[in-house]
């Protein structure tokens, strides 16, 4: 370590190192509680927060959030262990609920923005840190004051400088990250509005059938297995809704089922090159099944789409079914409160528009010039975001070590 530099254990440190209050929420009135969701890339939100009534349960003086105060995640899998600072006052009295952590440094140790990127320094230690219990993750307060070491030079003027640079270097890392974001949502949202326009600007030529008028004569609309069961080692690959969130879905990382259980199912059997809708959860997603699913077979929540060839090709249908004319109307007929579905009667009689398959197949070939084109772009552009994120720590390595 730097000469000039301590290192001490977290709760040596601190002054007050809690979690906060279990709430009695209202809807409006009583004191305001800021929960995991308000903690999020090391800032904080108030928009998601809540209000406690203070008259059933009084809030204790220490738990009000103070400026300096660092805010740590301490339960929840994907939240845990995320940290921000309260760097300007409140904009009244606020406190946390018991899923997050009220870490306060001991007073003129620290130039106050200082404790804050010292704690960002270890936000994925903290993340790691977690222990599951009844399927939740936790971090006990304990493991947080005791198992966890900062580093910092003894001199606030130093502590200060460092807080200087980093300050305006994360600021211009910030712009650039908007514009990389900015960006990315551009070619997104240019693809989207070239794909929108050949369902909505449509030349003459083009007909209306039902869904189910226009499929294979061996695809069916029919939902795939209804209790796919447990694992079964050698069994049958299977594909669930959680499985799209690729476009082409492939043997890796497919669960597999005692084949016994799809003998009730052949009409869902895959032969691969079927779009697979979701009709279960998150309706209207659409991947495509690759060549070597032949034989697989799907889930309840899972429609598989073979066209009739003659007269609508294949490729040219998942553009039809990602387009706007078709998931408007699978959205106006799903249906449910826990889980949103869709009907199988209602899916076969959504309409689809197409033109004749000579125009499929020139528009098919322009949507996947603007595909692979987009991919590219994102490709660039979600580059620069994980370099720009790299550079941040980076920064922050220099400073914790003494070498910025």
């Amino acid at each position: 370590m730097k000469a000039g530099w301590n290192t001490e254990k977290l709760g040596e440190v601190c002054t007050f190192l809690n979690r906060g209050i279990s709430p009695k929420y209202l809807e409006e009135g009583g004191v305001c509680v800021l929960n995991q969701k308000c903690v999020r890339d090391h800032r904080i939100s108030y928009e998601q927060a809540r209000r406690h009534d203070a008259k059933d349960k009084a809030v204790s003086d220490v738990r009000f959030i103070q400026l300096g105060d660092v805010l740590v995640n301490s339960t929840g899998t994907g939240t845990l262990g995320r940290v921000a600072q309260l760097r300007e006052e409140p904009p009244e009295p606020i406190t946390v609920d018991s899923h997050v952590t009220i870490v306060r440094p001991k007073p003129s140790k620290f130039f106050p923005d200082f404790f804050g990127y010292m704690l960002i320094v270890i936000e994925e230690a903290i993340k790691e840190a977690g222990e599951g219990c009844g399927g939740q993750t936790e971090l006990a307060r304990s493991v947080l004051a005791e198992s966890f070491s900062v580093s910092y030079p003894t001199s606030l003027p130093e502590q200060q400088r460092i807080v200087r640079i980093l300050d305006e270097a994360f600021a211009g890392i910030a712009t650039a990250k908007a514009n990389a974001e900015k960006n990315l949502q551009n070619a997104r949202a240019l693809f989207e509005s070239h794909l929108q326009a050949v369902f909505t600007q449509r030349n003459e030529g083009w007909v209306e059938r039902q869904l189910d008028e226009v499929v294979d004569a061996n695809c069916t609309l029919s939902y795939g297995i209804v209790q796919p069961g447990n694992d079964y080692p050698d069994g049958l690959h299977i594909v669930r809704p959680t499985d799209l969130t690729r476009f082409l879905i492939t043997l890796d990382g497919l669960k597999r089922i005692d084949p016994k259980l799809a003998d009730g199912y052949r009409r869902t059997v895959l032969r691969g090159g079927e779009l697979l809708l979701c009709v279960r959860g998150s309706t209207g997603v659409i991947s495509v099944a690759a060549p070597g699913l032949a034989g697989a077979n799907v889930t309840r929540g899972i429609v598989p789409i073979m066209f009739n060839t003659s007269l609508l090709r294949q490729d040219f249908g998942f553009f039809l079914m990602t387009s706007e004319a078709i998931q408007s109307q699978i959205r106006e007929k799903t249906y449910g409160a826990a889980l949103m579905q869709i009907n199988i009667g209602d899916l076969r009689k959504i309409v689809v528009s197409f033109p004749q398959l000579k125009q499929q197949l020139e528009l098919a070939g322009k949507l996947k010039e603007l595909t692979a084109e987009t991919q590219r772009l994102e490709a660039i552009y979600q580059q620069k975001l994980a370099a720009l994120d790299a550079l941040k720590k980076s920064l922050l390595h220099q400073a914790f070590t003494g070498a910025l």
